[in-house]
């Protein structure tokens, strides 16, 4: 049954043009908001789809219940109806936009959104829009993979964005970096947490250190600096944002990564 056909468990979000981001990245970017899914998160996208922590601990654990009878093992990222479901964000943003995007900047974990997005990409013509794939150092296991040319396993994940917490990403992850204009950009636990920070004050959002991540390539000038390399036009018109979530994340919690990073 196709996607339009059944009714989804998330919802078509908020786009918004954020002027505080704009002002920094000096063209208009847009926030795609799926911080405000019902369950705080982008995924419900795919694995609501999917249905009609450390993260390696929890799937290991996961794994091992799936072995009892009429228990079904679920990923978050790696399975083509999880991707499938992830693509409609791209599908709201064709519906939203008057034009293309100049680039779209993601987080990746274990890389199911991005593999939707590339998806979704595909699916509505627009395949020349290059992302950005953030990580923070300590979980970039998408990074480590595109520079070796093949999947690479972290010894441990060392960064406070648990959620970007895979220590080896999906196959088709890496496959889609290769393949289409995928940037891979690492930045640091202190970047992501200032760039929470930094939104809080300017958007009114609350959102964990790996949507940190996504929103650090504007605060922290990587836009910029891939403008100056020229990986990235210097004239493009506008930038998506996903927003990918805020479920696992508390003001405590903010001060405590500040705390723990020496930033307060």
């Amino acid at each position: 049954m196709a996607m339009s056909d059944q009714k989804c468990f998330h919802i078509c979000t908020p786009l918004h043009e954020s002027l505080p981001l704009s002002k920094v990245a000096g063209t208009t970017v847009y926030i795609k908001l799926d911080n405000v899914q019902p369950t705080g998160s982008y995924k419900i996208r795919g694995i609501g789809h999917f249905c009609q922590k450390v993260w390696d601990d929890a799937n290991e654990r996961a794994l091992k219940l799936s072995e009892n009878d009429g228990w079904v093992y679920v990923s978050p990222f790696n399975h083509p109806w999880v991707w499938e479901g992830h693509a409609s964000v791209v599908k709201e943003l064709w519906e939203a936009l008057q034009n293309k995007p100049g680039a779209i900047i993601l987080s990746v974990g274990g890389g199911g959104l991005l593999c939707g997005v590339v998806e979704g990409l595909k699916k509505v013509g627009w395949c020349d829009v290059p992302i950005i794939a953030m990580e923070t150092k300590g979980a970039e296991s998408l990074n480590a993979a595109v520079k070796a040319g093949k999947l690479v396993t972290l010894p441990d994940i060392t960064s406070v964005a648990k959620t970007l917490g895979a220590k080896t990403v999906c196959e088709m992850a890496l496959q889609n970096a290769l393949e289409h204009n995928v940037l891979s950009e690492v930045i640091s636990d202190q970047e992501a947490v200032q760039a929470v920070e930094r939104f809080l004050d300017d958007e009114r959002f609350l959102v964990e250190p790996a949507c940190g991540a996504s929103l650090a390539a504007i605060y922290s000038g990587v836009i910029q600096r891939l403008q100056k390399e020229r990986w990235l036009a210097q004239d493009l018109q506008s930038i998506v944002v996903i927003v990918c979530g805020g479920s696992s994340i508390t003001m405590a919690q903010l001060n405590e990564y500040k705390t723990q990073l020496g930033e307060s």
